[in-house]
């Protein structure tokens, strides 16, 4: 799943070699951190969030297959020290 998520984010930011995705189990489901320069965050969040809103429907409909509940957090590399 962190596989998906960094292929998409990757795919949309300009600064990909500052893209870090990492997984973390939370209550009775799987977290994703996407973690982007604060200069891409409105790249990966989009007009309205819907491209933030994509790529968390695109990963819940790859985790059915897996029987999984996987949510997806995004943060600016700012927000993480």
């Amino acid at each position: 799943m962190t596989n998906l998520v960094e292929l998409i984010a990757k795919s949309l930011v300009e600064h990909p070699e500052k893209v870090v995705v990492t997984e973390m189990p939370g209550d009775g489901e799987k977290v994703i951190r996407l973690q982007v320069a604060g200069s891409d965050m409105g790249k990966v969040i989009g007009k309205q969030g819907r491209i933030a809103k994509a790529i968390r429907t695109v990963v819940k409909a790859a985790s059915v297959k897996d029987n999984q509940s996987v949510n997806v957090e995004i943060v600016s590399e700012d927000e993480i020290q």
